[in-house]
């Protein structure tokens, strides 16, 4: 059997980083850890290609040679997805779907031949079993939530590595929390499901062997939500073998707020060779926190929280939202007079919306406010629901959001700030690479000398140099990234 796998590409976003990676000459963030997982559950002797269209390009030679083609995709590579299964529909070629995307829209999509649908733990082999036996279905779900103690390593063979800055690896499922706009606990349940420290170090060990040195992003939507096992076992392991291998990588992932309570978890994800976490903060309102059952960010000095982490080393990058129920006019104005104060650097704010199944999700449709789908771009401008505040009043307030912390003016003091809170790694794990040189060469053109800003560059450089300069290789990045959003959100500055 000869399966090529498909995953579709992204719109230029603010987590794409389209814009960043040009100046390491790389195309892609992350690869598809779904896929790469997917393809080490089906039999060995079957053949199997992969094309990320992020990073290369879909051809009519690739269809032709497959039996099937596997594709899976988030909500945000909708369009995309549907390009490919067209081109699939004319060369006659059986489409097998699944991920984020096609179990929460599944009836969207109706020239898809098969869908392995929820976590192909439990749907994949009902439907190779059935292939085997010529007797497929259309459909293969289940409500079950499986042990993922025994998923085989993704097979990270299958990727042109040289064209990714991170790799990503996946060690939990499940989240406690029970936010009403979140869809994780929907897809994949509360209760937090875990590999074993083993399986963690088989995977890195497979990483490193494969040559690559550099970041891997633990795709866990709250890497913490089993503290106790973290503690207890996989970090200490992963030290030992971080210490082992002379620090080969660096890592980061997403991580809910009460990090900033344990004083000992942050210093061991530090000692293992964390680098940043993302921060799920939404909103400073309690009001709204109270409405989408953010209970574990109330009742907090959340900025002193942010810096906390980040008096561990630990880069923090934050998610906020508005158009809350409760949300009023003076939100726009609190939610840039936090981010300001906190330091977070890449600060994703984005208009509510209400992915299917979630609890606001249910909670619009009995109050007849539902428009659409999600588009899964937060920074698009939609939303999916009819919101409490006047629409046109929200469009103002975001774009002002966005002008008040991506303004080259209020975007380099952020970093200044962020650059004098963070302390330094307590592990030395990023060797130079003559690719940092040419990104700061290729900086020093694009962001010092053709853009309006050059002078805001300038100064942060030169201080950082004469105040900071451990630290300059980072004021570098973060100018890269604030190239970035300032070209994703050009239209709104």
């Amino acid at each position: 059997m000869k399966i090529l796998m498909v995953y579709p590409k992204y719109p230029d976003t603010f987590w794409s980083f389209k814009h960043a990676l040009k100046f390491v000459s790389l195309k892609a963030a992350n690869p598809p850890l779904g896929l790469l997982t997917i393809a080490s559950c089906l039999p060995k002797e079957w053949e199997i290609n992969l094309i990320d269209m992020n990073v290369s390009t879909l051809k009519e030679k690739h269809i032709k040679w497959a039996d099937y083609v596997f594709i899976s995709a988030m909500s945000i590579q909708k369009k995309s997805a549907i390009n490919v299964i067209g081109e699939c529909l004319k060369h006659n070629k059986k489409v097998v779907a699944g991920g984020p995307l096609f179990t929460s829209s599944h009836d969207e999509f109706k020239n898809v031949d098969h869908f392995v649908l929820n976590e192909a733990e439990i749907t994949l082999p009902l439907f190779l079993e059935d292939l085997n036996n010529n007797c497929e279905k259309q459909m293969y779900s289940t409500n079950e939530f499986p042990s993922i103690k025994n998923i085989p390593p993704p097979r990270y063979d299958l990727l042109d590595q040289k064209k990714y800055s991170s790799m990503c690896i996946q060690y939990s499922r499940g989240c406690p929390f029970n936010c009403d706009f979140c869809d994780i606990t929907v897809l994949y349940g509360r209760k937090v499901r875990t590999k074993t420290s083993q399986q963690i170090i088989n995977e890195l060990q497979n990483l490193y062997d494969q040559k690559w040195r550099g970041n891997i992003f633990i795709v866990d939507d709250n890497f913490i939500g089993n503290k106790s096992e973290l503690k207890q076992d996989v970090l200490p392991n992963l030290i030992n073998w971080m210490e082992e291998n002379k620090y080969p990588f660096t890592f980061s992932t997403e991580v809910s707020i009460n990090l900033s309570d344990d004083e000992e978890l942050m210093k061991m994800m530090a000692l293992a060779g964390f680098e940043s976490v993302f921060v799920g903060i939404e909103t400073p309102d309690e009001n709204s926190l109270n409405e989408c059952n953010k209970n574990q960010n109330k009742n907090r000095n959340m900025v002193e929280c942010v810096n906390k982490i980040q008096g561990y080393g630990l880069q923090v990058t934050g998610g906020f939202i508005i158009g809350f129920d409760n949300d009023l006019p003076s939100i726009f104005k609190r939610q840039i007079d936090f981010i300001q104060k906190s330091g977070i650097i890449s600060a994703m704010v984005g208009l509510l919306n209400a992915p299917r199944n979630t609890k606001l999700y249910n909670r619009m449709v009995k109050e007849n406010r539902l428009l659409r789908n999600i588009s899964g771009d937060n920074t698009d401008f939609s939303m999916n629901f009819i919101p409490k505040m006047n629409y046109d009043i929200l469009q103002k307030g975001y774009k002002e959001i966005i002008s008040g912390i991506y303004s080259c003016k209020p975007y380099y003091e952020r970093v200044m700030k962020s650059l004098k809170i963070l302390k330094p790694s307590p592990v030395n794990s990023k060797p130079f690479h003559i690719s940092y040189l040419i990104a700061f060469i290729r900086s020093i053109w694009h962001i010092g000398i053709l853009e309006s800003g050059r002078l805001y560059y300038w100064k942060l450089l030169f201080w950082c140099l004469f105040t900071r300069p451990t630290k300059f290789p980072l004021a570098v990045t973060y100018s890269i990234y604030g190239y970035h959003f300032r070209k994703v959100f050009a239209k709104y500055l």
